[in-house]
Formats: C-alpha cells, sequence, structure tokens
C-alpha cells in the first residue's frame, strides 16, 4: 500500500501542479537547431529520426526506452500480463491521462491507433502478421492475442506506435494531438516547428532513464528550426543563436568547448559501422573466404582513421555496446587487432583464385570511406585483391540491391530496441543473409517471453552472426551535440529531447 506522502504526490502530478513542478518550469524559450526540415509530423509514416525527435514530444507510446534500452510503461499503467502459451498480452492504461485537446485517453483510443500503426507503418505490418485480434476490455484495459510468439512485441510498442485519439486518426493526418508533455501550436515548413507546454500534462512516475520516467516541460516553448548545413548549426550555437544543435562534426568539438557560449556533448553509442558481405552471389558466397575477411581486419585501426580520436569511437565485438540489454561477448570470434595469417589460411582452404573483391563505399559518409581505405590495407595484407569502388550514397543504395554488383559495402546503423530488427538478420536485405542455422536461432527468440529468455536466445543469434559472417562489425561510434553554456540539466540520448531541461536565463 503506498504511503500518504506518495499518494499526495502522484495526485499533484496527475494535476500537473506538484510543487516540483511548479518551481522548475519558465516561461523560457529552446530553440533547437536539427539537420533538416521533416519531411510529416505522421511518425507511423515516416519514422525517421527527425520525425521521432520532434514527435516524441507530442505523441507518446504505451511503452519506451529505459537507459538498458529495456521497454518500460509509459502510457500503459504495468508491463503486460502475459498468457502461460504467450499468446496473450494484456495492457492495462494510466488513467487520468488526458490528450492536448482535453479529451481522456481510453482502450478504444489505443485500439485504433494501433490499428492504424499495422496499416501503415514498416514495423507494424509486420506485427500485424501475427496479430490475431486487438480489443478492448473495458476503458482501461487492452488485448492483444497473437497467432504465435512474438517476443519485439513490447520493443515495436515502444517507438513510432504513438497513441491518439480515436476521432482524430484519418488516413492523412490533419491534426496532431497527443497525450505528451508539448502541444503542437504552429509548423511553418523550412522555418521551425513550435511546441508549447500541455498544462494538463501527466507525468509517468520514476526517475528519469533514457527516454523513461518523470516528464516535466520546463520550457514554456521549443522550436525546432531546420539547419542543414552542419557549419551553421555551429556558428549558430556559437553566437547564441541556438540553445542546442544536432549532428556537428567532430571537427568542431575543440571550437565549440573554447568558445564560452556553447559545450560540446557527446552521445555514446550512437550507432554502429559495418561491413556487410554478399552472401547471394560471387567471391564471398563461400563462408571461409567472409570468416577470411572478420580474420584479416583490424577494427581499432579502421576507427581511428574514420574518426581520428578514441573520443569519439570504440571498439567491441559484442554487436550491442556495454549497458545494453542485448551486449554480451557469446560467439565473438575473428575480431581483433588483424591476423593475417588466419586469413591467408582461411583463403588457402576455400581455394583463393584472385578474383578481387568488390568493395563499395561512399565518400557522402567520410568515415565510411576512411575505413574503406583500411580495410583495403588489410584484406590485402592478407592475400585478397581488392577493388574499391568509391561512388555517392544513392549509387551505393540502388546498387547494393544487385548481387552480381558487390561483394561488401560499408554502412552504419543505429542500435534498435530489439536484436531481430537488426537489418542484416532480414533475410532479404541486401547481402541476403539465409542460413538454416540463424532461421533456428531467430525462431528461438521469437518464442521469448521473458527479458531473460530472450538474452539467451539473443546470445545464440550472435554466435550464428559471427560463425555465417554476413558482416563485420568495425565498432561504435559517439555523436557530436552541443548546447548553450547556460543550460546544465540536458541529458543526451539518441533521439534528443528537451523535457526536463531548464532554459538559460
Amino acid at each position: 500500500m503506498k504511503s500518504a506522502i506518495v499518494l499526495m504526490t502522484l495526485a499533484a502530478l496527475a494535476g500537473g501542479t506538484s510543487s516540483l513542478a511548479i518551481a522548475q518550469t519558465t516561461d523560457g524559450v529552446l530553440t533547437v537547431a536539427t539537420i533538416g526540415e521533416p519531411p510529416t509530423l505522421d511518425v507511423m509514416q515516416t519514422a525517421t529520426d527527425i520525425v521521432l525527435t520532434i514527435d516524441q514530444h507530442i505523441f507518446e507510446t504505451l511503452y519506451i526506452y529505459d537507459s538498458e534500452w529495456r521497454s518500460v510503461p509509459l502510457l500503459a499503467a504495468a508491463m503486460p500480463e502475459i498468457s502461460e502459451d504467450g499468446l496473450t498480452y494484456r495492457i492495462p492504461l494510466r488513467e487520468g491521462v488526458k490528450f492536448h485537446d482535453g479529451s481522456d485517453l481510453d482502450s478504444k483510443d489505443v485500439t485504433a491507433s494501433l490499428t492504424r500503426w499495422m496499416a501503415v507503418n514498416s514495423k507494424g505490418k509486420q506485427v500485424a502478421e501475427v496479430v490475431e485480434s486487438l480489443t478492448e476490455d473495458g476503458p482501461n484495459m487492452v488485448v492483444v492475442k497473437l497467432k504465435s510468439r512474438y517476443a519485439p512485441l513490447l520493443a515495436t510498442f515502444s517507438q513510432a506506435s504513438v497513441i491518439m485519439p480515436s476521432e482524430k486518426i484519418a488516413d492523412t493526418l490533419t491534426e496532431f494531438v497527443g497525450t505528451g508533455p508539448y502541444a503542437l501550436k504552429e509548423r511553418k515548413p523550412d522555418q521551425y516547428t513550435q511546441l508549447v507546454r500541455f498544462d494538463g500534462y501527466k507525468s509517468p512516475e520514476g526517475e528519469p532513464s533514457n527516454y523513461a520516467g518523470k516528464r516535466v516541460a520546463i520550457a514554456k516553448e521549443i522550436r525546432f528550426v531546420p539547419v542543414p548545413d552542419a557549419n551553421t548549426r555551429v556558428e549558430g550555437l556559437i553566437s547564441g543563436q541556438f540553445d542546442f544543435a544536432d549532428s556537428l562534426p567532430v571537427s568542431a568539438y575543440e571550437r565549440v568547448e573554447a568558445s564560452g557560449t556553447a559545450k560540446p556533448v557527446i552521445y555514446e553509442n550512437t550507432g554502429w559501422a559495418s561491413l556487410n558481405m554478399n552472401m547471394k552471389e560471387g567471391l564471398l558466397t563461400k563462408k571461409e573466404l567472409r570468416q577470411a575477411v572478420q580474420a584479416a581486419l583490424n577494427p581499432s585501426d579502421m576507427m581511428l582513421a574514420a574518426f581520428s580520436d578514441e573520443r569519439f569511437f570504440s571498439v567491441d565485438g559484442s554487436i550491442f555496446p556495454k549497458g545494453s540489454l542485448w551486449y554480451t561477448e557469446a560467439g565473438v570470434a575473428r575480431y581483433g587487432e588483424g591476423d593475417p595469417e588466419a586469413a591467408a589460411k582461411l583463403l588457402a582452404d576455400a581455394g583463393y583464385d584472385g578474383t578481387p573483391l568488390r568493395l563499395m563505399t561512399s565518400r557522402q559518409y567520410e568515415f565510411h570511406y576512411k575505413i574503406g581505405e583500411v580495410a583495403k590495407a588489410y584484406l590485402e595484407a592478407a592475400g585478397f585483391k581488392v577493388d574499391m569502388q568509391v561512388v555517392d550514397w544513392a549509387t551505393l543504395t540502388t546498387r547494393r540491391a544487385d548481387p552480381k554488383e558487390w561483394d561488401i559495402f560499408i554502412t552504419h546503423s543505429n542500435f534498435p530496441g530489439d536484436p531481430t530488427t537488426i537489418n542484416t538478420i532480414t533475410d532479404t536485405y541486401p547481402g541476403w543473409y539465409v542460413s538454416e542455422q540463424k532461421a533456428t536461432a531467430v525462431s528461438t527468440y521469437m518464442n521469448a517471453v521473458s527479458d531473460a529468455d530472450k538474452q539467451k536466445a539473443w546470445e545464440g543469434i550472435q554466435t550464428v552472426i559471427y560463425d555465417d559472417a554476413p558482416l563485420f562489425k568495425v565498432g561504435n561510434f559517439n555523436a557530436v551535440t552541443g548546447v548553450a553554456a547556460g543550460i546544465s540539466d540536458y541529458t543526451p540520448t539518441y533521439w534528443p529531447h528537451f523535457w526536463n531541461v531548464t532554459p538559460k536565463k
């Protein structure tokens, strides 16, 4: 039973007028320089980083990611009650939550929103294939019945499956009404997106942890300003025009640090770089040759060439970084400082005949190109002949769809909330990673229900990935952003968020 003090605190939060909130809220404005104009605010249709960054202030999901990227309740009142067969999820909703139009959140809003999400969103469509029914059990309970177990369910409910009033749902949204700490006031394309504090906001409980925990709309207003040129973002931050600037070049770190008007911020483990191999046609259809690529490469030298300074990267064979729910060293093999002798032996065992290895990269992502240069040197030292092809990114993404055109391409990815949503695991992603042992390992994961069972199953998947060698993970990279010197409570996250942030005076 909750103490009287806790109950009073929760009651105050429910009304959006706790003494803590009153003490912290200000009339200040946060001006945020983003990498460009969002193509839409309909995150179900286009779940790109820029749309997610803005929309997370307006809309909320049933569950959200904590600091370990574990899915925890947001609009849900608790973790779901799952039936013994793992096919039925009963999800309770928090009571007293209001939308920006003043209406109350109920189960009808959730089922209507998730139905739209399953119809228009790429991950939602995947979920739709395993959902038998989605129903309401009273105003504050949603029941999801599955045709088969689906371990990523809560993770997919933690990103673009935003909840909106059932009355506002349409094929093309004309109103963007959510339950978040900020409401949309005005959007002027290529100028700004203006959000204002929602005074009726009901915060979840708990200490802030990544996107989870208490949310307070301290700033009265947030303005997201599209600034496509990175150097313009740097100059605007230093001049005081912007309170936050996203995605700064690492070369600007010292300049921002020395400015006195702004501070650079490093977000660790923004993503990971990889060399993806063609398993469908050509040279690398032989596993021994893919493993020879793994053995030959030196990830430390590749990442140092790409990012120049160890502040901006780390080298780790685990596909997920330390601190993640999915971090494990299980199965890691042929990952280290480069072993040309081991690679040469694998080449000989595979009967390598000197056919050039076509390594495709792009200079539009300069770190891709630099990784490619070092990779070429190490592969040649091991005995490969390498044809490094430097093309623009649009050409690369077109060419990689044709298995006749390449052997390796270089790319990067973020760390998803669920490991089975990694692109490479998908059979149809360029590289066409298909194997019986992968299918078995993924099936084991899909049938897992508890986090412990999922973690064990993921260890099996990572072990299989290293054995099948569909890719070589190079390393993890960090992102540089910047905040005004007068802001001391900004916490970096993958999609930058600005609740709990106090504007400069």
